[in-house]
């Protein structure tokens, strides 16, 4: 098959999909998304960078802080999403089961949604019980550099960034960047 018709552009998503169906193929677990390998919170190699401090007041109105958590020994999750991303959806029972099954692990969910109600509403609709932050002004969002979502970010006990998964992540490699964290 030739390529010639598809612009530059075209060739480049087409190359990018190959790619990442022969990591998969090639059985690679936890990859990052490559928006994210370039980012300043991105670990490379044994050099990994703090986890920004989270301390924000839950849907639930108790307080999450991520600082707390890592003082407590626990690895911690947070998942970026909003109302209006598909991909987050789909991700989100799946961090449900995850927290249910791994108390031990202090999980957070922010919500980038505009207004606090649409934030209550998906997580009503999804039945999450893992506490959430609505990211007022996307002060957090600015914070993690998030460029995409759903993005999750897992920092082991010591408060470092271990890994950062983009929304092609799965279950299975959010449970390996966690075992792997817990070490």
């Amino acid at each position: 098959m030739r390529l010639t018709h598809l612009s530059p552009i075209g060739v480049a998503i087409a190359i990018a999909a190959v790619m990442r169906c022969a990591a998969t193929l090639a059985g690679c677990r936890a990859t990052m998304p490559a928006s994210y390998a370039r980012s300043p919170l991105s670990p490379a190699g044994e050099q990994t960078k703090a986890l920004p401090e989270i301390r924000r007041r839950t849907l639930g109105g108790t307080t999450f802080s991520s600082a707390e958590a890592a003082a407590e020994g626990k690895v911690v999750v947070v998942k970026f999403f909003a109302e209006y991303c598909a991909p987050c959806k789909t991700s989100l029972p799946w961090l449900e089961r995850f927290a249910r099954k791994n108390p031990g692990v202090a999980v957070v969910g922010v919500s980038e949604d505009e207004r606090e109600s649409e934030a209550r509403a998906l997580a009503d609709a999804y039945g999450l019980t893992f506490p959430i932050v609505h990211d007022v002004g996307t002060a957090l969002a600015g914070r993690f550099r998030v460029s995409e979502m759903p993005v999750t970010f897992v920092a082991d006990a010591q408060g470092r960034i271990r890994w950062v998964g983009g929304p092609g992540q799965t279950e299975a490699q959010l449970e390996a960047a966690v075992s792997a964290s817990s070490r």
